[in-house]
């Protein structure tokens, strides 16, 4: 309960609330924080806080500013501050954060990568290396 209190403060007042057998389909912007209980799929972008609630099912790629789960994310999740999986939450898909939480209990299935959320995976970014020159012959010193 203090955890659970603890985590509702640090994400801030929740300015919007899609609530238990709600359902949405479509992509979400806003600022502030938002809470989901119930089922979302589609998009989702900000530079706030998204919380994702026990029972909640989402189906999306998150874009966010930070994002703190307790249900289920079946999709892609960019952070540029953090990401927090807490029991019971479900992840399936990759993250993207420079600081990842994942409690004990929790089950993610998937890839995490722990550079700055704003660059892509290096393995994406890779660009063709030249052939490079082979060194100059040391020359003796006279």
């Amino acid at each position: 309960m203090v955890q659970a209190a603890a985590r509702q403060s640090a994400a801030g007042e929740i300015t919007t609330l899609l609530g238990r057998g709600a359902t949405f389909e479509g992509k979400l912007t806003f600022e502030g924080t938002v809470r989901i209980d119930g089922r979302f799929k589609g998009e989702v972008f900000t530079d706030d806080v998204l919380v994702i609630g026990e029972g909640a099912i989402v189906e999306a790629s998150l874009d966010v500013g930070e994002v703190i789960i307790q249900g289920t994310v079946i999709g892609n999740i960019t952070a540029k501050r953090s990401i927090e999986i807490h029991a019971p939450g479900r992840v399936k898909g990759d993250l993207h954060t420079p600081s990842l939480q994942i409690d004990k209990g929790v089950m993610f299935e998937g890839r995490s990568f722990m550079e700055a959320a704003t660059q892509p995976a290096r393995a994406q970014t890779a660009q063709p290396q030249q052939p490079q020159q082979p060194p100059a012959k040391p020359q003796p010193v006279k």
